[in-house]
């Protein structure tokens, strides 16, 4: 019973876990420009202003980076720069970023000759959870006196609108199949970026062929035009073109064309991104459920999966910690509900799949990730280890949370389960059913399997292999599940286990929302005055 005595050594574990986050190679989900400013930068020199610069770093594997620094405004204690950092951004990973502010002198322009005059730590998602994020500058872990720095964050966006467009034609030239040269075709829609790659003026060639079953379609003729020019066809009006065969023009004399197109309809349909409803408000609410069932081993026990070592976290540890660092910067109020499964729990010790960890079942919110750990290590010598192992009551909870925010209409809160298990589930049935039904909500569930136990019948729960379907046929609206087992992982950084279960998680934001029609929160408004740097 001495490993219990250690609850001390809590942070100890927590801070062994968080440390081992690294950064790692993806493709990018979006670039993210920041525009800093700063107020009441002192000098060291009372009577003097200072010429302040700010640096830009970034963290990788331990060691800090200067990614990109400003230019340098002179004599001035509370500059508005104009330069600004362009990062890329990861919601899978956690993104440390220092922002150093120095005194460049007219003569010296490099660092070694400079004053620095303070600094700010923060993860890039914390800034653009916030959008503005203001915070005091810090000298060798003190205030620098009243200076303060700004960071604003802004989407770079790639443009997902797709437009819709629909044409017809009048007197084309007789080769038109079902004797029809005024056809009328139907909408089709494309994305901005398929079109025109974005460029609004880049010329695009449209071709009309007559269509032939056996595949020889004969050429009528074609034209060039814009995405610009095309626009023009919004709000009623019409845009045409006179549809040339370059080989008719060059050979007849009074050739004119042969035919003329029409563009109808173009209709701009806007694809909000994931940033677009991070930064218009949307929190993302995290709850963890953590697998207490006999199969895991005695605690007090060193082979045992929840086993609390002084110092090195066990895999449930690692999974909650690197998992739940990165959802935290997305929650305001850094509160996490955290449940337990398959455990008899006091004082009656009956068994349940849903009790909360700190044994507060009104409120089974926990104080950060830390303390969901704190709950975790409390909560374990109080627990009879017992079974089975049933998911889809803790599935349904959080559905139910779930299901009371689409009443709002808003794009307020998306739900995140993170669910630790050690072994194959009982509930195979009920926890389709459950996973089913939460596919219509805003809610996504990320299993982690934990030690050595054969997982291969979890992989039917995640989606990439195949549509999941309820016991009575009922397919999921969208695929909201992600498994991995934690083995995989095991010579690696958690921060690889989170990139992999975290991955998934902006597109099932977006599919939602977007798919529901819901726009994000934030109005035009609040995002101009969110933009406002001067102090």
């Amino acid at each position: 019973m001495a490993s219990w005595a250690r609850m001390k050594k809590m942070s100890n574990i927590y801070e062994s876990a968080a440390n081992t986050l690294g950064i790692f190679n993806s493709p990018c989900l979006t670039k993210v420009e920041l525009r800093v400013a700063c107020k009441g930068i002192s000098d060291r020199d009372a009577l003097s202003k200072p010429d302040p610069c700010v640096i830009l770093k970034m963290q990788s594997h331990g060691q800090w980076f200067e990614v990109d620094r400003t230019e340098v405004i002179r004599t001035c204690i509370n500059p508005v720069y104009s330069k600004l950092f362009t990062v890329d951004f990861y919601f899978e990973e956690v993104q440390r970023l220092r922002f150093e502010v120095h005194d460049i002198s007219s003569t010296h322009n490099g660092l070694k000759e400079a004053d620095f005059l303070g600094g700010m730590e923060c993860t890039l998602g914390q800034i653009v959870s916030q959008r503005k994020l203001s915070k005091s500058l810090l000298k060798h872990g003190n205030t620098a006196g009243k200076s303060s720095i700004t960071v604003i964050a802004e989407e770079l966006s790639g443009n997902d609108d797709y437009v819709e467009l629909a044409f017809n034609a009048r007197k084309l030239d007789d080769k038109v199949v079902m004797n029809n040269l005024s056809p009328a075709w139907k909408s089709f829609k494309v994305s901005v970026n398929s079109l025109c790659s974005g460029d609004p003026d880049r010329r695009l060639k449209c071709i009309v062929w007559d269509w032939d079953s056996n595949g020889k379609h004969d050429f009528i003729g074609e034209f060039t035009s814009t995405f610009k020019e095309m626009r023009g066809a919004m709000e009623g009006k019409q845009v045409q073109w006179e549809c040339i065969n370059p080989k008719y023009k060059a050979k007849k004399k009074n050739y004119k064309n042969s035919g003329i197109v029409i563009l109808n309809q173009c209709k701009i349909h806007k694809m909000h991104s994931f940033l677009d409803y991070i930064m218009g408000g949307c929190q993302i609410q995290f709850t963890v459920a953590i697998d207490f069932t006999a199969s895991n081993g005695d605690p007090r026990n060193s082979c045992s999966l929840h086993y609390i070592h002084p110092y090195q976290p066990n895999e449930y540890l690692k999974a909650l910690v690197a998992v739940g660092e990165i959802c935290q910067d997305y929650d305001s109020d850094k509160m996490f509900p955290a449940f337990g499964f398959g455990a008899r729990i006091p004082p009656e010790y009956t068994v349940s799949h849903d009790f909360a960890i700190n044994f507060n079942e009104d409120n089974p919110e926990c104080a950060g990730i830390q303390g969901v750990v704190e709950a975790y290590q409390s909560c374990l010598p109080k627990l009879q280890l017992y079974g089975p192992t049933n998911i889809a009551p803790i599935i349904q909870k959080v559905a139910k949370s779930a299901s009371e925010e689409t009443n709002t209409k808003e794009a307020s809160q998306y739900f995140i389960l993170l669910i630790l298990t050690d072994g194959v589930i009982t509930d195979m049935a009920d926890t389709r059913e459950a996973i089913v039904h939460a596919s219509h909500l805003p809610m996504s569930v990320i299993i982690v399997g934990v030690g050595n136990a054969d997982f291969s019948d979890m992989q039917m729960l995640d989606g990439d292999d195949g549509i999941l379907r309820s016991p009575k046929g009922e397919p999921v609206l969208r695929d909201i599940v992600q498994f991995v087992p934690f083995r995989n992982f095991k010579h690696a950084s958690p921060a690889a286990l989170a990139k992999s279960v975290l991955a998934e998680v902006p597109n099932q934001v977006v599919d939602y929302y977007n798919g529901k029609g819901i726009k994000p929160k934030c109005s035009s408004e609040m995002y101009e005055s969110s933009r406002t740097l001067a102090p």
